[in-house]
């Protein structure tokens, strides 16, 4: 068992993506991370790549299933004494017109999305409470913020996860728990290149003030300042790190073309 005066932080999605370049940074500040993820095999190889046994737990699980949740949170304390943040950034999106979901791919999405921060606060809370505080960051999305197509289920979702993190934030301060969401906006993640054609690349890029995707390590940057002592007294809050995309409004490609041409 790790000193009790070493920080933990638990993420959920950690295989991969913001949620591994999260755990990385955790790393690189000192924490102890244990690290969620339902892909097992992807998530174990992205623990040995880190090359610190000492300091990091591979937890298989499914956000969704609260045995499996309960399981991890207490194989976490069992490992490291204590839990200090919680990242709950495991997620899922299914891109589809909104008349081609099925009812199937709608729970799938909220139940991951929504209903595994929610088992994952339920689980981590009484620990916090009980250690005198702790920190937990949702990861929701800018499509949580304002809506685009093919996303009725994850936008849905992340919008629920916003009010969630508020509701959160609210009740457990008391005990010193401090709930705060960052809401990426488009990050260069193996999702977003799956996903994103070039077409809808040049839409971003012609919506975003600054004119580029986001970087894992920018979002983790970000989660990992919410989790830390230098955001001790902000809470309830939702973080956009989106490069000024949800602060655009219209006109931003005239703007640009238009100054090309001076």
């Amino acid at each position: 068992m790790a000193p009790q005066s070493k920080k933990v932080a638990l993420v959920t999605g950690a295989a991969r993506g913001i949620g591994l370049a999260t755990a990385t940074r955790f790393l690189e500040d000192g924490w102890h991370v244990a690290m969620l993820d339902i892909l097992g095999d992807t998530l174990r190889a992205a623990a040995d790549g880190l090359n610190r046994a000492d300091a990091t737990l591979a937890l298989e699980a499914d956000v969704s299933d609260p045995g499996a949740v309960q399981a991890a949170v207490e194989q976490t304390q069992r490992q490291f004494g204590r839990i200090d943040a919680l990242v709950n950034n495991a997620g899922i999106a299914v891109f589809k017109p909104m008349l081609d979901v099925t009812l199937a791919e709608w729970q799938r999405v909220l139940a991951v999305n929504l209903t595994g921060p929610f088992l994952m606060t339920q689980a981590v809370a009484p620990i916090m409470r009980d250690q005198g505080g702790g920190a937990i960051v949702n990861i929701t999305s800018i499509s949580g913020l304002r809506a685009s197509t093919l996303r009725v289920a994850y936008g849905t979702s992340k919008a629920g996860l916003a009010h969630l993190t508020k509701q959160q934030a609210a009740e457990l301060g008391e005990y010193g728990i401090r709930v705060n969401a960052v809401a990426p906006g488009p990050v260069d993640t193996a999702m977003a290149k799956a996903v994103h054609t070039p077409a809808i690349r040049a839409d971003y890029h012609d919506h975003i003030p600054l004119n580029r995707y986001g970087l894992e390590q920018e979002l983790a940057n970000a989660i990992c300042f919410l989790c830390g002592d230098q955001a001790a007294y902000i809470t309830g809050q939702v973080l956009a790190v989106d490069g000024g995309f949800d602060a655009a409004g219209v006109g931003l490609p005239t703007l640009r073309k238009e100054r090309r041409n001076e």
